[in-house]
């Protein structure tokens, strides 16, 4: 090559000294979920603001001091919206002022399941908190995650093999390979929102309810790569 050539783009075919062999590997897991979330809604309500915002105080503290007496099996805790709104009287002349409602959600993370059952009996028991979930998951950092990668890339090989032993060659190198599972697979979150496995609006009660026995939800994980190989040159 001259000094004013140019390398040349690397041809996205093959050629028949070196054929090549383009295939898809795949990999569908289904595993034990690692995580599990729930979302704790407190309400108040109060003829006064004062009276409102006190009330949903207390139960704002007794709710988290509740979920952080389950130490290490909760992994999260998150305070989202927060709002408190006055409600105005429907009839009579002018805009008055009937009453004020607060309300405060809460999102706890579990990795414990069995204390995930009676922690959602207890919050549940408390006044005018309404609990929704469990939604199932896994950790970002799941080895089910790197198994299904793995697991996609051999199959890729395997497949590959056998079209190249189909012609009576074997393959000679790797030219490409490329994690698309980000673009096309199925999320691998847990449970859809319609999915909700606790939902309760409760009171206190005398007795302390039996702790509720829930069935964690299987996760299914997905991988594909697709993989482009060089072989030796078939005897056609």
């Amino acid at each position: 090559m001259t000094p004013t050539e140019e390398p040349q783009p690397a041809l996205p075919y093959g050629t028949p000294a070196a054929p090549r062999i383009a295939v898809r590997g795949e990999a569908h897991l289904e595993v034990d979920p690692e995580i599990a979330r729930i979302a704790i809604t407190l309400t108040a309500r109060g003829t006064d603001r004062r009276t409102a915002l006190t009330d949903l105080t207390h139960r704002n503290t007794t709710a988290l001091d509740l979920i952080k007496s389950y130490g290490e099996a909760v992994t999260h805790i998150e305070t989202g919206a927060y709002s408190i709104s006055p409600e105005l009287t429907r009839h009579g002349r002018g805009e008055r002022i009937r009453a004020y409602h607060g309300r405060v959600h809460i999102t706890a993370e579990l990795t414990d399941f069995t204390a995930l059952g009676e922690l959602t009996t207890r919050l549940a028991d408390l006044d005018l908190t309404r609990i929704d979930g469990p939604w199932w998951d896994l950790r970002p950092d799941s080895p089910a995650h790197r198994q299904a990668r793995r697991q996609a890339v051999h199959e890729a090989v395997q497949r590959a093999r056998e079209y190249a032993e189909a012609l009576g060659t074997t393959l000679a190198a790797l030219v490409e390979l490329a994690d698309i599972g980000a673009d096309n697979s199925p999320p691998h979150l847990a449970a859809p929102a319609g999915a909700l496995r606790s939902r309760a609006f409760a009171g206190g009660a005398p007795e302390e309810a039996p702790a509720l026995d829930l069935e964690p939800q299987r996760q299914h994980v997905h991988a594909q790569v697709n993989a482009r190989f060089t072989m030796n040159p078939p005897q056609l």
